[in-house]
């Protein structure tokens, strides 16, 4: 028997990342199921330099930048044109800072120009909260969140039909590389309220999917991060059955 080289695999799905970025895609590959494998293209972001280093907080000019034409269109031919069955937008700001119509039209732009479906993880959070029957949701948010972008991440998900109970960005480090999931579990245990049925956590580069188990059997209600979100979508949108076994109760909803 030949060992496993990575060829043999049912499902691949791309994903579009910040240039700087390694969180989406391994968060991604953490979660897969088996016959499972992730791809990634890299996207220029004007709001993280070499190493993937970042301001303290993340300015709206480069985020609103990292969706408009022609550059991540063009990475997502390129992407397209490997054998893949879906391709998400690892990167919540943009979703955040153009609202549902803004993340609407980017998708379908995306979707044209590769010829295959392209999934937002906002909108993929907006209908696994559908299939989950949640209405009431907590939202946090990467420490590099200001307060402005913050907001219009509840905005968002106002705009969609959803009550956001509450809201703020972590006040963690920030820095993707000093998040410890032992300090944003802790966080965030202890400031979700009682009246929230569901917690989010934004942000594609935020550590996170690692403590969702736990969060969940904690909290007693459903838990999804932008990443987990955006796998969930990716398989629905690819026609894939496998489902991850220990990243939320998501999974287990199509």
């Amino acid at each position: 028997m030949w060992p496993s080289d990575g060829w043999d695999v049912r499902t691949r799905l791309g994903v579009l990342v910040p240039h700087g970025d390694v969180g989406p895609e391994s968060e991604l590959q953490a979660m897969a199921p088996e016959g499972v494998c992730v791809h990634s293209t890299r996207v220029p972001f004007g709001g993280m330099a070499a190493g993937g280093v970042m301001d303290p907080t993340i300015p709206l000019a480069p985020v609103h930048a990292f969706v408009e034409p022609p550059v991540i269109d063009d990475a997502t031919a390129l992407l397209a044109a490997a054998p893949i069955n879906a391709i998400g937008i690892g990167f919540t700001s943009s979703s955040y800072a153009g609202g549902p119509d803004g993340e609407r039209k980017v998708v379908d732009r995306l979707t044209e120009r590769a010829g295959m479906p392209v999934v937002a993880p906002c909108a993929a959070a907006v209908a696994g909260f559908g299939a989950l029957g949640i209405n009431r949701i907590a939202l946090f948010d990467p420490p590099w969140f200001d307060t402005e972008l913050d907001q219009l991440g509840a905005d968002y998900f106002v705009a969609q039909g959803l009550d956001v109970v509450a809201h703020a960005a972590c006040e963690l480090p920030s820095n993707q590389r000093s998040i410890n999931p032992s300090e944003l579990f802790a966080w965030i245990a202890e400031h979700t309220p009682a009246d929230a049925d569901a917690v989010f956590v934004g942000g594609n580069g935020f550590r996170a999917v690692g403590i969702i188990g736990a969060l969940e059997e904690d909290l007693r209600r459903p838990v999804v991060t932008a990443n987990s979100a955006l796998l969930w979508g990716l398989l629905q949108a690819a026609h894939c059955a496998a489902r991850p076994t220990r990243y939320g109760q998501l999974f287990a909803v199509h």
